[in-house]
């Protein structure tokens, strides 16, 4: 299993990849039609081409198995260091500046539960944690889950990712309840300066 930065060359995979996987998140209550809606949207081969060519705004890392892609994770960043969180309840929630956004994390059925979202998770945390905004480095990694996906919050609680509140979000036509968790770069820096090998020959 390799994890490496996302190429252009693979939005349409990508996007299967999340349309394949984002119902399987989603509360039984949730229509077809807003799954559809959504997916078409924010997962389809043309915003996925954005994700992965807006480098400046987006960071996509991938998990590449000898069969091919099986999850990514996209990280959202902010233009400035004081821009806020889209929305005002989740801005509510992550006071700290800069503040990016996980906006997804997508693994195949029969890849999760091996280790693979840990580590784009780890992944994208380390690469978010390096990341700086006008010399500013990123304070908060936050994201959004159902707060009925209990198997996903503590995969998140598993990285460090602490529940900040509850937030609306919108998928079609239908308003669901979130949770918004949040990752502290500043310690999470700390952590791997902590834990991270001296160079070899030097103490």
């Amino acid at each position: 299993m390799r994890i490496r930065p996302g190429r252009p060359d693979e939005a349409q995979a990508l996007s299967d990849l999340a349309a394949a996987t984002f119902p399987l998140a989603c509360p039984p209550e949730l229509g077809a039609d807003d799954i559809t809606a959504f997916i078409a949207e924010h997962l389809s081969p043309a915003r996925t081409t954005v994700y992965l060519t807006d480098t400046d705004h987006y960071r996509v890392q991938v998990a590449q198995a000898p069969s091919g892609l099986v999850g990514y994770t996209l990280v959202v960043l902010p233009r400035t260091p004081d821009e806020p969180p889209y929305a005002d309840d989740v801005a509510a929630l992550v006071p700290d500046r800069p503040a990016a956004e996980l906006s997804k994390c997508y693994v195949y059925p029969e890849y999760q539960g091996t280790g693979v979202a840990g580590a784009l998770l780890g992944a994208a945390a380390a690469q978010a944690a390096a990341v700086q905004i006008d010399g500013q480095p990123l304070r908060t990694l936050w994201l959004g889950t159902n707060a009925d996906n209990w198997r996903a919050q503590a995969s998140y609680r598993k990285q460090g990712f602490a529940t900040a509140g509850p937030r609306t979000f919108r998928v079609g036509d239908q308003l669901m309840d979130d949770v918004v968790m949040v990752l502290d770069l500043t310690s999470h820096r700390d952590d791997v300066r902590q834990t991270t090998p001296p160079p070899h020959g030097r103490s």
